[in-house]
């Protein structure tokens, strides 16, 4: 019979009503606030990505699936019997084998990063598992006929190569790791939010795992010092949760934790208002709580528990499918589109001097700058790289081709080469000039979670734009409902959400209302 769930004065899913009204209300941005000297400094330390443990994890199993493949491969060609590499059974056997193995040491949880660590204490594990697919494919090769002597000395080249290979392989894995987890090439970035006793509880219990990859880069608390110290438990406090908000604009964090009590519920909510546009896992310290959560609500670093508030989004091996993705339709429309678009240069040559593409800086990732090209559409000498002054019909500004161009889009074009350069996606959030405004506001005065639209990489063309949100912003209304589309695309990303995109692009774009 299950036991009750006890009750608290905090409700996960509370929690995120709360926050799904504040996303459509737009609550959650304030006015950029500038960092204290010290805490810049410290954001500076942390400029440069680390290491992802699952990317690495995932690294380490395709490196061993492909090595086991290739040595099944020089096995089979040292035994005499090269030239049978490619019949069904042996090609199947050097698909087959690695990828069993591979399956049968995850779900042994040997891709685990303190299991790699412990190299010689895993090793037997990871030895047995190989003997035993090598004994599956034996008698595999026996009961289908083909267990003769070609086949058997095949068999004892690759169990043995496979051998030496994962034992030297899993001791400078393991050796390789001390050592990024030392120089901090793989950790996850953290900051704390909230100070006092149940901060330095938390960091007591983190210090205490023996296989912690937290990093804490911070505290930051609203509270003076008076309520909430400068320094707890070694760490100094940089600043507000305001000025968290710029700090995680410069240094490359993975995880944001709230050191509060459960019962502190209101003021959970409103630091969770001001933090969800950042583009991290958002976490709650539940260490030193006496009320207990199904498990699935939690995480864990080692044993300290934590209830999952906010995931980032588009992470790890998604991220890397994404680029993939990226990369290989780029490089397909360029190949499609280089006619098209060596023919708007020339055209645009033709009808004004000037330069044949223009640089508009707009906010990219994290609201971090980035240079966007274009095709330019207007005369030189009345561009406008702020796009302070929206265009609008008949702008006098816009050249004749650019006219054309902007509407088909075709100005956005050389942005292919922003994906391939890895400013853009080919799908996701629209950028917009850095200056850009509605009438006399900008964009994230309009709508006050236009930040969060930043939690991904902007695209080439994206969900707003397909559904008619593309062209001049002459209202309050236009950028709050791109707004709201790009985080309904931001919530439900995937790559096959990504592909209906780019394949509706062409067909939507021939709505020409709103673009001049």
């Amino acid at each position: 019979m299950s036991q009750p769930q006890p009750k608290s004065s905090i409700d996960l899913d509370e929690i995120r009503r709360s926050m799904a009204e504040a996303k459509a209300s737009g609550a959650g941005e304030r006015a950029r606030v500038e960092l204290n000297p010290f805490a810049r400094q410290i954001a500076e330390q942390f400029r440069e990505h680390s290491h992802s443990p699952s990317l690495l994890l995932g690294e380490i199993r395709l490196f061993e699936g492909l090595s086991l493949t290739a040595i099944g491969c020089a096995s089979q060609f040292f035994s005499g019997n090269g030239g049978s590499i490619f019949s069904p059974h042996i090609l199947g056997a050097l698909i087959g084998l690695p990828t069993l193995v591979i399956l049968l040491l995850q779900a042994i949880d040997t891709y685990q990063v303190p299991s790699m660590r412990a190299a010689r204490r895993m090793l037997p594990r990871v030895l047995t598992t190989w003997l035993i697919g090598i004994g599956l494919l034996a008698l595999i090769f026996y009961f289908s006929g083909s267990g003769n002597l070609p086949d058997r000395s095949f068999l004892l080249t690759w169990c043995a190569a496979g051998t030496i290979f994962l034992t030297i392989e899993r001791l400078f894995v393991a050796y390789a790791i001390k050592h990024w987890a030392r120089d901090g090439t793989m950790e996850r970035r953290a900051v704390i939010v909230g100070g006092g006793e149940q901060a330095k509880e938390l960091i007591r219990s983190l210090e205490q795992q023996p296989e912690n990859d937290i990093r804490i880069c911070g505290i930051f608390d609203d509270r003076d010092d008076t309520r909430s110290p400068v320094i707890v438990a070694g760490y100094p406090k940089l600043g507000t949760v305001d000025e968290l908000v710029e700090f995680s604009r410069l240094a490359r964090l993975d995880m944001l934790i709230i050191s509060l009590p459960l019962s502190a519920e209101a003021r959970i909510l409103h630091l969770l208002k001001k933090l969800w546009i950042l583009p991290l896992d958002i976490r709650l310290a539940a260490h030193a709580n006496k009320l207990h959560f199904r498990p699935r609500a939690y995480s864990h670093v080692g044993s300290v528990p934590m209830l999952d508030i906010f995931d980032k989004p588009i992470r790890d091996w998604d991220s890397v499918a994404k680029r993939v993705f990226d990369i290989v339709f780029s490089l397909l429309a360029l190949f499609v589109l280089w006619p098209l678009m060596l023919g708007t240069a020339i055209a645009i040559k033709i009808n004004s001097p000037g330069p044949v593409l223009f640089v508009q800086k707009r906010h990219g990732f994290n609201n971090e700058v980035i240079n966007v090209l274009k095709f330019r559409s207007m005369y030189t000498n009345m561009s406008d790289p702020s796009a302070k002054l929206a265009v609008t019909k008949g702008d006098p500004r816009v050249t004749r081709v650019g006219r054309f161009i902007r509407k088909t889009s075709i100005d956005e074009l050389p942005q292919l080469f922003n994906v391939l350069r890895g400013d853009l996606s080919l799908v996701g959030p629209r950028p917009h000039a850095v200056e850009a405004q509605t009438r006399d506001r900008r964009f994230s005065e309009v709508a006050e979670g236009y930040f969060a639209r930043h939690r991904v990489k902007p695209g080439v063309t994206g969900w707003a734009q397909i559904n008619g949100w593309r062209g001049e912003i002459d209202n309050d209304d236009k950028i709050k409902f791109r707004t709201a589309y790009d985080l309904y695309y931001i919530e439900n990303w995937s790559l096959l959400f990504d592909l209906k995109i780019l394949l509706l692009t062409p067909i939507r774009l021939l709505n020409t209302e709103n673009a001049y």
